[in-house]
């Protein structure tokens, strides 16, 4: 009998294949007090540990296929440095030098005390860095238990089954098995755990694996061996589909890849309507050689481009010159505009120098985080500026300051940017005459006041995955919540037109730089509300070129008003369904 089974789709497609169950990663962890004469042999137990785990990810590194994006290596980089990560590292040692701990139960220990600080971090997708802990702590344990968690073998027989695709379930896919799963040409993998803006989501995103996440009790229901169907647009499983729910979806999964491969020839297409509306398309990126590969695929420049990640990992704050030489790379090799968003870490996630001091927040989801705490501890701040101003010289140039929420705090960073403009000016300093300074759009409260911000600031850009969660008061990598997790509710939709129509009559651009402007479900539904920027991750730009191709933005744009009035996500869909190509 078949089952439907619902979880987060994280990668889009269509997949077909047998269940193949990777263990579970609830690891029976001993734990006992050591003789005193056996701690340093524990310790040498742990540091072999250690260094197998190391080798490992550096032969997967160095399997990374050619051509794969630029993140793929970062993310492994991230678990390397970890394994030498004195936090991580030292501290095992410590509790087994001075606790006595067998190194099974001192990782444990560190580990566990490790998530609990990220799982107190307000930025979501910071606080998913947890999940980093978590991988590269599971494979020293796995490799002291001599349980070594790796992507399933090939099968070893030579019958037709040996060519059935693989559909892989497990209770979570760390970065490094993702890479090797992939070169074993899995048609898709489920996992218990994860959320949208984890690595393991990222990675499947950016190689072009189906993929759904946070399918909880996924190894349980699921039978090694048994068919099952993978719907990566909307998160579900079919597990043993009878002959006609697998002919269905095989035409359906057809009709993907020719579509797929069709988008090829859109790269130097210009993105242009059916009426002639030119819509702009950017990229989101993380590391400067996201910039050539975004540019490959017809983006016109860099809507949004991280800076956490300079902050990351280390035990002391990035320098000036540090931040300068980062900034100043990647912006000359971008062809275009680049905007750079200024530091968005909240208030608990400081590296050992300390920018803050005193008890962590009781709820820091609405505490100090990105310009509350540059404006807090100005000279960070001004560190940054003054490397973004010096980077302007390379390039086309925009700063982007996140979460703000009133025009004090806009004019504020003003002051503090302008400040650092004269300090380098003095010191005859190179920079561009003018570097446009705007405000992201994701509190409600920013959203609701925009002609009073378009005052100030130069240009904005909706940041969603927050604007969303802020609106709904919902923490959305919450499974207990993150049902309620709704781009489409009527109050998300009112806040983006908004800021589009406000910005539009004070004459500033606005773009938007969240998941819904790389989602192709809705890329209908934002041109009809007036958006024109569109910056989203590289591996989405040809399909939503393809949908703004198609499209009739006048007629969108006509009915609008009744896409704003309606009053729930399944009318919302109808209307726009009035608008699909064959239409």
């Amino acid at each position: 009998m078949s089952l439907w089974l619902n979880g987060i789709g994280v990668s889009r497609g269509i997949a077909i294949g047998r269940v193949q169950r990777l263990h579970g990663g609830d690891l029976e962890i001993p734990e006992y007090l050591l003789p005193p004469e056996q701690v340093e042999a524990e310790v040498l137990r742990f540091r072999d540990a250690q260094q197998r785990a190391k080798t490992q990810l550096q032969q997967v590194r160095a399997q990374i296929p050619l051509g794969a994006p630029g993140e793929i290596a970062a993310f492994i980089d991230t678990h390397l440095l970890m394994l030498d990560d004195r936090s991580l590292t030292d501290a095992v040692v410590g509790l087994i030098r001075a606790q006595r701990f067998n190194a099974e139960a001192a990782v444990k220990r560190q580990r566990d005390t490790l998530v609990a600080v990220f799982e107190q971090m307000e930025d979501a997708y910071l606080r998913l860095r947890k999940d980093d802990v978590q991988h590269v702590s599971a494979r020293v344990l796995r490799i002291l238990l001599n349980q070594e968690k790796a992507a399933p073998p090939s099968r070893g027989d030579k019958s037709e089954a040996a060519s059935e695709p693989i559909v892989i379930v497990a209770d979570d896919v760390t970065p490094a098995d993702i890479i090797l799963l992939g070169q074993q040409g899995i048609a898709a993998f489920v996992t218990e755990y994860g959320g949208p803006l984890s690595h393991t989501a990222i990675l499947a995103r950016s190689l072009g694996l189906t993929a759904i996440v946070g399918l909880h009790n996924a190894r349980r229901l699921l039978r090694d061996g048994e068919w099952v169907i993978v719907d990566g647009d909307l998160g579900h499983v079919l597990a043993d589909p009878d002959d006609g729910a697998r002919s269905f979806f095989s035409r359906k999964r057809a009709r993907q890849l020719s579509d797929r491969a069709a988008l090829g020839s859109l790269r130097d297409q210009p993105a242009i309507s059916r009426d002639g509306i030119k819509i702009r398309l950017l990229a989101n990126i993380e590391l400067s050689d996201d910039a050539a590969h975004a540019a490959e695929l017809g983006a016109e420049g860099v809507g949004l481009y991280r800076t956490e990640f300079l902050y990351m990992n280390r035990r002391s704050l990035p320098t000036e010159d540090e931040q300068y030489q980062a900034y100043a790379r990647v912006v000359a090799s971008v062809k275009g505009p680049i905007t750079i968003r200024t530091l968005d870490l909240g208030a608990d996630k400081q590296v050992d120098s300390g920018a803050r001091s005193g008890p962590t927040p009781s709820n820091p989801a609405l505490g100090l985080r990105a310009i509350r705490l540059c404006l807090k501890e100005p000279e960070l701040f001004r560190t940054q500026a003054r490397a973004l101003l010096r980077a302007s010289a390379h390039g086309n140039l925009h700063i982007m300051l996140p979460m703000i929420s009133n025009t004090q705090e806009f004019r504020q960073a003003q002051a503090l940017i302008d400040s650092a403009r004269l300090e380098l000016a003095a010191e005859g300093r190179a920079m561009a005459a003018h570097v446009p300074v705007g405000a992201m759009i994701e509190v409600p409260a920013a959203a609701l006041s925009v002609s009073l911000l378009a005052r100030h600031a130069e240009f904005f850009s909706i940041g969603t995955n927050d604007l969303i969660q802020y609106t709904l008061a919902i923490d959305r990598v919450d499974d207990e919540v993150n049902y309620l997790y709704d781009p489409l509710h009527p109050a998300v939709l009112r806040l983006i037109h908004m800021t589009i129509e406000g910005g539009e009559r004070a004459g500033r651009g606005v773009a938007m730089c969240g998941e819904m402007a790389g989602d192709p479900r809705y890329t209908r539904l934002l041109l009809a509300l007036g958006l024109t920027d569109f910056s989203m991750h590289p591996a989405s730009i040809l399909e939503i070129k393809r949908i703004i191709i198609e499209s009739d933005v006048g007629r969108l744009r006509a009915r609008a008003q009744a896409m704003l009035d309606a009053s729930d996500s399944l009318e919302l869909q109808q209307l726009l369904s009035e608008f699909e190509p064959h239409s």
